[in-house]
């Protein structure tokens, strides 16, 4: 096995032992879980729909690479489209995803599949939405390329991917870095290493801009997530006094004014 076929299938492990957000829903029956999770993650993310533009599915082939719990992928099937795709690397994202729709009365059109080796043909479809995924592929240059190939002239990706400067970073560096006598570690060995998945990665606006320059327009912009501002159930990886401690000192209102351009996420619009 390759060493990128190994950290595959501990990627893979990793999710397939809880996907995000199952925590803000647990104990409530399928149509009621999912209903509470969406409302928590629109709640926590208020960002997501105007970046995602959902209401643009209309009509249009859609792909969705990482379909986590669903959420997402429902809104996209609100919007009638004229095909809605998607993928994941978990049979638990599937399931969720399955569930959430059947639950609904609706039949999902899900599926496993790696998003280094996409099994459509070029040019399939109008839009490719992947909202945290890309970054915890081993070979996320080959994700970006097979999302490239697979959009027809014109189409649209929508992706998010982690960003290196960012609030959380510093947190886990204070925590893995600094406290531990460890001051050299680099912010790349900290996100692979104690973020989440093995191995996840992330990027400087400048090298967001490289890994997407095969496309030809390219829009980016960061975003505060809730994690660099300490809300929800955020830090479950990382529970101990200090960080209970700091989530209630957290000031969040100043961070939002002097460190709006310190978020985690890249939201990255491109266009073939």
């Amino acid at each position: 096995m390759s060493d990128n076929d190994s950290l595959k299938s501990e990627v893979r492990d990793f999710w397939d032992a809880g996907s995000c957000g199952e925590i803000y829903a647990e104990g409530l029956a399928d149509l009621d879980y999912y209903k509470e999770h969406s409302k928590v993650r629109y709640e926590l993310e208020p960002y997501l729909c105007d970046f995602a533009k959902f209401n643009e599915g209309l009509d249009k082939d859609v792909l969705e690479i990482g379909v986590g719990m669903g959420a997402d992928h429902l809104e996209w099937a609100k919007s009638m489209p004229s095909s809605l795709t998607g993928i994941d690397l978990t049979p638990l994202a599937i399931d969720h995803t399955n569930r959430r729709f059947h639950a609904l009365g609706l039949t999902p059109n899900v599926e496993l599949g790696d998003a280094e080796k996409l099994k459509f043909d070029d040019s399939s479809f109008d839009i490719v939405y992947s909202f945290g995924v890309l970054h915890h592929s081993p070979n996320t240059n080959e994700a970006v390329n097979e999302v490239h190939r697979v959009l027809r002239p014109d189409g649209i990706a929508r992706v998010m991917i982690y960003h290196t400067y960012s609030l959380t970073g510093y947190m886990l560096w204070l925590r893995y870095g600094l406290l531990v006598g460890k001051p050299l570690r680099s912010l790349k060995e900290i996100y692979a290493k104690y973020l989440e998945s093995p191995g996840t990665k992330a990027y400087s606006r400048r090298e967001a801009a490289v890994l997407f320059s095969i496309f030809s327009e390219v829009k980016i912009s960061t975003q505060l997530s809730f994690g660099d501002l300490l809300e929800g159930a955020v830090g479950q990886r990382h529970r101990g006094i200090l960080l209970s401690i700091v989530k209630n000192i957290w000031p969040r209102w100043m961070l939002k004014k002097m460190f709006k351009n310190h978020g985690l996420l890249l939201l990255i619009e491109a266009k073939k």
